[in-house]
């Protein structure tokens, strides 16, 4: 969720700052996490990304929104790197 927003010259560059809360992300995947669900089937919830957060991924690794793969190969990447754990609900390997 953002809460707040700036924009700003740095000599002769624009600069827009973004500030997001994610918070409420976290928590949501700790509950569903403690429920067990989407835990078990033939789908899975391995998470719950903010959308802010993957496009800030999509930009780091050059993809568009538009590479189906590329975002699905970034996404899963990121999920499974250790670094993102909080936002997982399943643990498993997919």
């Amino acid at each position: 969720m953002k809460i707040g927003e700036r924009m700003y010259f740095d000599g002769d560059k624009l600069v827009h700052h973004r500030k997001f809360d994610n918070d409420p992300y976290l928590r949501e995947a700790d509950r569903l996490r403690k429920a067990g669900v989407g835990q078990t089937g033939e789908k899975r919830l391995v998470g719950r990304v903010p959308m802010h957060l993957i496009n800030d991924w999509l930009k780091e690794a050059g993809v568009s929104w538009d590479d189906r793969q590329g975002r699905q190969d970034v996404i899963k990447r990121k999920m499974l790197s250790g670094e993102f754990d909080k936002l997982r609900v399943w643990e498993g390997s997919y």
